[in-house]
């Protein structure tokens, strides 16, 4: 085998089923075309149908294999049907990814109630909901994997994301409780934090605050490697994670930010 043979295996998810919540867009989007490009075939799940399903056929047009189901990742009735919709149509789950999420960007005064129940139901209780109803599967198939997607916030405070914050903060913690409970279930779990990301949700971040985007989009990029992350850079983390690369690597938040904690 040579060395080019040997990369290929070891970041190879042939034969593997990934669900990628959030995948209609951003960074969701990435991951699920990342994995699906190294040989997973995907369940995308989004409250989006119309870009879940452009998602999907670009995976298809690519020679993949892809199912996508519509999926409030805040229902425990959706997360369910959405688990047993994948079971039936792809008879396993190894990956999980637990991608989606909002941002609020307002502080604990100007937060209402509602919004901060739904910020930390999309974010972190769907962590919950969808782990619940995949790890037995996981178990009885002998293994998995779940990564979850954190932020850079989940590792330090940012001004006006009081939700924001919590439930990411939330994510990490959540992240190595689980990897300690389900090692002995041959089960990895990990944290993806990423920095600032060129995605929908950052325009839309940039709005809330009332700044102009060009600016706002600057002082984003001012890091060590002096740009904005891209949705390859979350996913390409992602990828290594999933993959028989990391196979002793559980319980880790790995920092994707271009140098911004550094």
């Amino acid at each position: 085998m040579n060395l080019a043979q040997r990369a290929a295996e070891l970041l190879s998810l042939e034969g593997k089923v990934a669900i990628v919540t959030g995948a209609a867009s951003g960074i969701g989007r990435g991951i699920a075309l990342r994995l699906a490009e190294f040989g997973a075939a995907i369940a995308v799940l989004d409250i989006d149908q119309r870009g879940g399903l452009e998602v999907l056929e670009k995976i298809e047009s690519r020679g993949g294999h892809a199912l996508f189901s519509k999926c409030d990742v805040a229902s425990t009735c959706e997360c369910r049907a959405a688990g047993a919709h994948v079971i039936e149509k792809m008879q396993r789950i190894d990956i999980l990814c637990n991608c989606a999420g909002i941002a609020i960007r307002k502080d604990v005064v100007e937060l209402t109630e509602e919004e901060w129940d739904r910020a930390l139901n999309i974010t972190l209780k769907s962590v919950y909901l969808l782990s619940h109803e995949v790890v037995p599967h996981m178990i009885r198939n002998g293994g998995g994997n779940i990564i979850n997607i954190g932020s850079g916030w989940s590792l330090k405070g940012g001004p006006r994301a009081a939700s924001y914050c919590a439930a990411k903060g939330g994510v990490v913690n959540l992240t190595r409780a689980m990897a300690i409970d389900h090692a002995k279930h041959n089960i990895r779990v990990n944290c993806v934090c990423p920095g600032d990301v060129e995605t929908p949700m950052l325009f839309s971040e940039c709005e809330q605050l009332g700044q102009n985007r060009a600016a706002f989009l600057r002082e984003a990029a001012n890091r060590p490697l002096g740009r904005l992350g891209t949705p390859d850079d979350i996913a390409n983390a992602v990828l290594f994670l999933a993959s028989p690369m990391a196979s002793w690597v559980t319980g880790a938040a790995l920092v994707v930010d271009g140098g911004g904690l550094a």
